[in-house]
């Protein structure tokens, strides 16, 4: 499968920079973008399988995150969207209840109201629990879930991370956030052509760039 031109412009940035200095990419996260500052490890391998539609982890998300708020910014969305680190809230980083406390304390420092398997149902339901009794607010007994059952279906477990990212990006560029109603069963069961995602593989390959053109390795 090929790569997008940037994604390969930037493999050859690590293979003729990175790989014989033993560098990495690093940069900080601003606070606005997860509530706290983050710093932030780009690691060759992680552009490298990235390239090779390889399974990715939370650190590629991050920054594919921290692009998207460059985004939100320009379209003055910032109070809608909000961001959770993914690194805080993945399956290996503590339990339920320290998830959700960090869920909870996400939410407290967003500007409204914003917002899977069962564990990840359990932590946000906790961190609602936990953000309704910070704000002294009566809600619901229990979340509504719906199940949005015409989402895109990817084909396997290795394009999860992808998929997450597209799904941001199609959230995101649509100012209404009808993703609700676009995700609706029937209107769109098929995996994303690999198109889709190569949009999103460019975008995060040129905001790298220019983490690079700042001189953060």
């Amino acid at each position: 499968m090929e790569a997008p031109s940037s994604l390969k412009t930037l493999c050859r940035f690590v293979e003729t920079t990175l790989l014989p200095e033993d560098k990495t990419l690093q940069f900080t996260i601003d606070k606005e973008v997860f509530g706290g500052e983050r710093d932030t490890f780009l690691l060759p391998e992680d552009i490298t399988q990235f390239a090779g539609m390889e399974e990715i982890g939370a650190t590629v998300l991050a920054v594919y995150m921290r692009y998207l708020h460059d985004v939100l910014k320009q379209a003055n969305m910032c109070s809608m969207v909000g961001f959770i680190d993914p690194a805080t809230v993945s399956a290996n980083s503590g339990t339920i209840t320290e998830r959700s406390r960090l869920v909870a304390a996400r939410l407290q420092k967003t500007d409204g109201h914003r917002v899977v398997d069962e564990e990840a149902k359990n932590i946000v339901n906790s961190a609602l629990k936990i953000y309704n009794t910070h704000i002294a607010r009566a809600g619901r007994k229990n979340v509504i879930w719906k199940t949005l059952s015409g989402t895109p279906k990817q084909p396997s477990n290795v394009e999860c991370g992808y998929y997450v990212m597209r799904f941001m990006r199609d959230i995101i560029m649509d100012p209404s956030l009808g993703f609700e109603y676009k995700y609706a069963k029937g209107n769109q069961e098929a995996s994303y052509p690999q198109e889709a995602i190569d949009e999103v593989r460019n975008e995060w390959a040129e905001f790298v760039f220019q983490i690079i053109k700042q001189g953060n390795y």
